[in-house]
Order: structure tokens, then C-alpha cells, then sequence
């Protein structure tokens, strides 16, 4: 994977298939600190202390249709490379939390990608999922949550397509807005 985007868009599904209902991605990205963390916390079915010690071994996978789980493991090692740090924690019944932090500026760390893009195939990919993306950027902050936008649509659908228009061009916008005065 060349892009952390899609290290979270894998992380994240791993949480949709341990049936969270909520999920909170969390983004900083602190220039100034020269540090960016990503941070992914789920309401899932949690993992046991042996599975949670397991969890990092690329050749250990809770999946049936193969022998490997790859993306939490390169995760790991990609935060490590990156002089950063990498810590989860799981609890059955109550869910996980993953937490990554890197070395902003290092040239082994991929750029975030397309994070518009990943955000908004979570949000359209299961209505019955809540997700609050929240994203730092120098102390910027941006947030969107699906809960407030159900909120206000009152029942109409996520996957309505002037919905999901709308719901890219807000995260993009948002984005956007906290980072327009540093371009």
C-alpha cells in the first residue's frame, strides 16, 4: 500500500467485519511537532488478550478465507520505519483502538492519499455504521459524523445520489478549509 489511506481503509474494515456500529478515525497531522497520528477506535466485538498479543504476526488472520492478515502488521512496521510508534488495544465486548504516530517528515512515510475518497466509501458503504472523522491540521480541526448528517436528512438515504455528491464535495471542502491559510 503506497498511501495511509488505504492502510485506514483496511484497518476500518476490519472493524466493520467485527461488527461495530461506531467508529472514530482520527487524523493529526502536527507540522510543527513534526508529527502525524492516525487513530482508529470501534465499538466491535473487541479481541481476547491471546488474540490481541497475536494480532501484529502477519501469518495470524481471524479470517477464513486466508492464512495471512497483512494490514495491521505492515501498519505497524510501516509506523516503526517511520520513527514513530504504534499501540492497540482491545477489549472483548467494548471494542479497539488503534493508535499510529509518525515521524512527519520522513521520507519512508507515504503521503496520506486520497483520505476524501476513503472517508467517503466508509460512510456510504453500510448507513447502519456511524462514523466521525475528525482531522487536525495544525490545530485546525474538521469534523464530519454521520449521526449529525442522518440528523439532518431525516431518513433520506446516504446512497441517494445528490447525498453522496454532497457528502464528497463536504470533506473535501472541510479539508480544505483547514489547510488553505498554510497553501
Amino acid at each position: 500500500m503506497n498511501e495511509l489511506s488505504l492502510y485506514i481503509l483496511d484497518i476500518v474494515q476490519n472493524s466493520i467485519k467485527a461488527k461495530s456500529k461506531n467508529i472514530v478515525i482520527n487524523i493529526n497531522e502536527d507540522i510543527q511537532n513534526n508529527i502525524l497520528i492516525v487513530e482508529i477506535i470501534d465499538d466491535g466485538i473487541g479481541m481476547s488478550d491471546k488474540t490481541l498479543e497475536k494480532v501484529t504476526d502477519p501469518f495470524f488472520t481471524s479470517r477464513k478465507t486466508r492464512k495471512v492478515g497483512m494490514g495491521i502488521p505492515l501498519f505497524k512496521e510501516l509506523c516503526e520505519t517511520c520513527l514513530g510508534s504504534f499501540h492497540i488495544e482491545s477489549q472483548e465486548g467494548i471494542g479497539t483502538r488503534l493508535t499510529g504516530t509518525f515521524e512527519y517528515d520522513n521520507i519512508d512515510r507515504p503521503p496520506l492519499g486520497d483520505i476524501v475518497e476513503t472517508i467517503y466509501i466508509l460512510v456510504i458503504n453500510d448507513e447502519d455504521i456511524d462514523i466521525v472523522y475528525n482531522h487536525l491540521y495544525n490545530n485546525k480541526k474538521f469534523t464530519f459524523d454521520t449521526k449529525e448528517i442522518k440528523q439532518i436528512l431525516d431518513g433520506v438515504s446516504l446512497k441517494q445520489i445528490d447525498v453522496m455528491i454532497w457528502i464528497k464535495d463536504y470533506i473535501r471542502e472541510g479539508l480544505q478549509s483547514i489547510k488553505e491559510e498554510e497553501l
